[in-house]
């Protein structure tokens, strides 16, 4: 699943708005759902524009950098909202400039304190309605208290933020981070209940599955990192 190798089928690149902003990909789509990437910033944050097909309304996942692409995006793809997977400023920078445009941010309780502001909170096992698509809350903390993923309902993807990467969890090493959380997190939360098939986006790099990641959890217990 990345741009280089993924098809876009049964999507066709004629079935979709073009955004016009520079670096901006068709990721990833299906029938009903089609997600939009760019990556910002000096430490290439990926942000994610999951929109509906039948509704054209559509979420941004993580407002990171560069708001004046971000805030093109959000215009041009009828963005509804901004979703926070944690409160690292890498992730958060351009959260004021959305904002004052007039998007609402949402942010789990845990994390809202690391953001100069928000708009609401987002809660463990609820979910988010994107036009007729549903995204599932999954807190997931050890990178930061409030580390949150979402799943999208009847389609095989995960945004797992700064949780789950190709190679292991997100780091851990700072004040705000817990190794041993992390590692429950991801096998409690994401390795056993999500189908092997399921696609990860995550927050910098390059795409996984929770198949290829699985059976290195014992690898990454032992070495610590």
């Amino acid at each position: 699943m990345t741009e280089t190798s993924s098809p876009l089928s049964p999507c066709d690149h004629h079935d979709h708005p073009n955004t016009g902003v520079p670096g901006v990909s068709l990721h990833w789509c299906d029938a009903q759902a089609e997600i939009h990437k760019i990556v910002v910033g000096d430490y290439a944050n990926n942000v994610f524009v999951l929109r509906c097909r039948q509704t054209g309304d559509s979420v941004l996942i993580d407002a990171a950098n560069e708001h004046d692409k971000l805030l093109e995006l959000c215009r041009t793809l009828n963005v509804r909202t901004v979703l926070e997977t944690h409160g690292h400023s890498d992730h958060i920078a351009a959260v004021p400039a959305v904002r004052e445009a007039g998007y609402q941010v949402g942010v789990t309780a845990a994390d809202a304190e690391l953001l100069d502001g928000y708009d609401y909170l987002l809660e463990d096992e609820s979910v988010i309605e994107v036009g007729r698509l549903r995204l599932h809350t999954i807190c997931t903390p050890g990178h930061t208290p409030g580390s949150i993923c979402f799943r999208l309902e009847g389609a095989p993807i995960l945004f797992s933020g700064d949780t789950l990467f190709p190679g292991g969890p997100g780091a851990t090493h700072f004040d705000t981070g817990n190794f041993e959380q992390i590692i429950e997190s991801i096998d409690r939360r994401l390795f056993a209940p999500l189908p092997a098939e399921t696609f990860v986006l995550p927050g910098h790099g390059t795409d996984t599955t929770i198949g290829a990641e699985q059976p290195s959890l014992d690898n990454w217990v032992a070495r610590g990192w």
